[in-house]
């Protein structure tokens, strides 16, 4: 029997989605459900069919799971943020650990043990927030998060999962807004003057900035906004950025510095770096400093070696392990990143690193034909995974070591493989939840040469 739209089943909650939704099956079908949980029996309600899946939403629960709580954010159900507010954090450390597990069993056919799932605080861990402006369907400010897969913004000043100083600036801008008419960006029609808040902090310095996303190139009631952001504890940098196109980017190219310092400062395992609008930088710092930390482990350095670091966006994973390196070598595609991390290498007065502009396949084969020889590789990809041409020429490079940190245990599992085809064998894997609460989950595994 076929399900059709606004069929109510009743369905045994089984498993999880890489995005966080219950899966279930009836007659046959897979059933993708928000909002459950595995050992939930649910009433669900159809409300998009496919020839081989449905997706629901819940109606009622029938037998809630044993690893349900209560959930403690008010737009968890609209908002797309969290996946994870309505089971405890032991049963999501454990989901993600086997999730990691069963990439590898999956799409590498390897059966390699998750030593462990590094984990830290679940709540108020984020560094950055992005918040879109708008207006509700009252005419009023609406400040918040999109909902799930839309434009449709979720007005929610405090989040669980950023700082608490978040909020107050936040309605310091929308008092701002509402005293002197300062209106939000329409992405229809291309008018209105403010589209974004974004806010980030360093959490070892407690330094914060706050940029303003705007539709032009200058505010009006300057002087007002700058007085009442200053005045906000922590805050050290007030910053425009222009974004005239009509796009979902959020940040133009271009900053301008209204009040305060051009960047703000942080320290990232022992390491000092500046970060302003354009920097790339790891949303949540104690977290990110254990994955660094699980990664050197994974090198275990002794001053000998030459380190490769392909994806090094801003040099902080290299220039952390670069006191126990010979020397560290970096390469990036984005400029703007290889000028942070020479700047941050400068900071750090460490003189055994160098970075270069590039792709990271251009890249591996730049320095496999000058004859850099790395005893130690380290990657760190985009979701997308490596290319194949950056595995083999690392391959060709013969390190001792790779070192894998992926943001998708599937694009790992899938690079692993071929990397092992190509010499090199898993020896070491562990998880690490970077984003608690959320759907993503970290990895990093060790590759070694295999002798032949």
């Amino acid at each position: 029997m076929s399900l059709v739209k606004n069929q109510e089943i009743q369905l045994n909650i089984e498993g999880y989605t890489a995005e966080g939704s219950g899966v279930g099956h009836y007659d046959g079908m897979a059933v993708f459900v928000a909002g459950a949980a595995v050992g939930d029996t649910v009433l669900a309600h159809i409300i998009k069919t496919k020839k081989t899946y449905a997706v629901a939403v819940v109606k009622d629960i029938i037998e809630p799971s044993g690893d349900r709580i209560p959930v403690d954010c008010p737009q968890f159900r609209s908002c797309g943020g969290c996946a994870y507010r309505h089971i405890s954090y032991e049963a999501e450390k454990r989901l993600k650990k086997n999730r990691v597990q069963d990439a590898f069993l999956r799409i590498a056919h390897m059966n390699i043990p998750v030593e462990e799932i590094i984990t830290g605080n679940a709540e108020r861990y984020r560094n950055k927030a992005q918040y879109p402006v708008g207006f509700n369907s009252k005419g009023e400010i609406s400040i918040g998060f999109y909902a799930n897969k839309s434009h449709r913004i979720i007005n929610s000043p405090d989040c669980i999962l950023q700082p608490s100083e978040f909020a107050h600036i936040v309605e310091t801008v929308k008092i701002w807004m509402t005293e002197y008419g300062v209106l939000p960006y329409n992405g229809e029609t291309g008018k209105g003057l403010v589209r974004h808040i974004y806010i980030r902090k360093a959490f070892k310095t407690g330094q914060i900035m706050v940029c303003l996303v705007i539709n032009g190139s200058e505010i009006p009631y300057e002087d007002k906004l700058c007085e009442a952001v200053s005045k906000i504890s922590g805050v050290k940098s007030f910053v425009i950025n222009e974004n005239r196109d009509k796009t979902n980017v959020i940040l133009g190219k271009g900053c301008k510095t209204l009040w305060g310092e051009d960047y703000i400062e942080d320290i990232l395992c022992g390491v000092r770096v500046r970060l302003s609008p354009l920097s790339f930088y790891q949303v949540n710092h104690d977290m990110a400093e254990k994955l660094y930390q699980k990664a050197a482990e994974f090198a275990d350095l002794k001053g000998t070696e030459t380190v490769l670091d392909l994806y090094c966006g801003t040099g902080t994973i290299g220039l952390s392990m670069a006191k126990k390196a010979r020397k560290i070598y970096g390469a990036e595609i984005v400029p703007q990143a290889i000028e942070n991390a020479k700047e941050n290498a400068r900071l750090n007065n460490i003189e055994n690193a160098e970075f270069f502009c590039g792709d990271a396949a251009d890249a591996a084969k730049r320095f496999r034909d000058t004859g850099i020889k790395p005893d130690v590789v380290l990657l760190d990809p985009p979701r997308k995974g490596c290319d194949e041409a950056v595995l083999s020429t690392v391959a060709e490079m013969n390190p001792e070591k790779i070192v894998y940190v992926s943001c998708d245990c599937a694009t790992l599992a899938r690079d692993v493989q071929r990397l092992s085809a190509l010499g090199y064998t898993p020896t070491r894997l562990a998880a690490a939840d970077l984003f608690p609460r959320t759907a993503h989950v970290e990895s990093v595994v060790l590759l070694s040469r295999v002798e032949k």
